[in-house]
């Protein structure tokens, strides 16, 4: 059984899955243990995502705790038989941990959603555009460490070009598209790209008009990723101190009425498209 000193968010994620439906069952940790022939803090450190679980010890554990839910089980032992080494892996030890936790999110959702009042979502930036938002951080980064998180962002868009495109919906402030990163040449031709992508079948991009009054929460950036069942939807967030990855299910109802408050004070994809284009155009 594999041990891990810094496991990845979605291997977290499959541990505290497992642990919510233990809880549920009102088992304790020495029946799980004692159900696997494994000690308390193998199961608790199994939990926190730190050593592996097996597809047969998941089926074990689900027939124990008497879990019927036959499509949420097997998305659990999907996740614990994925082993694949992603692409983002190449940047593991030169980026924080948590931009490659995004790019897996993104690898392995069914749909994704996301809302951005600041800047154009990341996954429709151009280069030079993303280099002028990494380059306007906070303690300012070297050359090199602006390039790595630019070199790692494009890549982030290959979920576009793979077999089965992943579905994207983006809801952007008029606002954000009005922020003139990297100066009118580059804020023009991002909003030209961003114009663009929108025409392409699997990804819409919705305009949130400045005449909508008021925005639910405190503005921050939200990615909502769904999963293969709704019970490992996860939602994104971004923050100061860096990315945080929430799944309770009080927190996931939160950000699916957020986001359907944007889908319905959003402009229609055709217009937002307009709209767009006569804010090049204004430049």
């Amino acid at each position: 059984m594999t041990t891990r000193s810094t496991p990845t968010e979605r291997q977290k994620r499959l541990g505290a899955e497992l642990r919510k439906m233990r809880v549920a069952a009102g088992a304790t940790t020495e029946y799980a243990a004692g159900l696997l022939g494994i000690n308390r803090t193998r199961l608790s450190n199994m939990e926190s995502g730190i050593r592996s679980f097996s597809a047969e010890r998941i089926r074990t554990l689900a027939c124990n705790y008497v879990c019927s839910d036959e499509a949420y089980v097997g998305a659990l032992v999907d996740m614990a038989d994925s082993k694949e080494r992603g692409w983002w892996e190449q940047y593991r030890g030169t980026l924080p941990a948590g931009l490659l936790d995004i790019a897996e999110l993104e690898w392995h959702a069914a749909r994704v959603r996301t809302a951005q009042v600041m800047h154009v979502p990341g996954l429709l930036q151009t280069e030079d555009y993303a280099r002028a938002v990494f380059s306007a951080g906070l303690p300012p980064m070297s050359r090199l460490e602006v390039e790595l998180r630019v070199a790692n962002r494009m890549a982030r868009r290959q979920v576009f070009e793979r077999p089965g495109p992943l579905p994207y919906s983006a809801y952007v402030h008029e606002a954000a598209l009005r922020m003139p990163y990297g100066g009118t040449k580059v804020t023009l031709a991002q909003l030209h790209h961003l114009a663009d992508q929108s025409e392409r079948d699997t990804i819409e991009v919705r305009v949130i008009p400045m005449s909508i009054s008021g925005f639910p929460g405190a503005g921050h950036a939200l990615l909502y990723a769904d999963g293969p069942v709704p019970q490992l939807d996860t939602a994104q967030l971004d923050s100061a101190h860096g990315p945080e990855f929430l799944g309770s299910e009080a927190q996931l109802t939160k950000y699916r009425a957020h986001l359907n408050w944007m889908e319905d004070a959003a402009l229609p994809p055709t217009a937002s498209r307009d709209l767009v284009l006569d804010i090049a155009r204004d430049l």
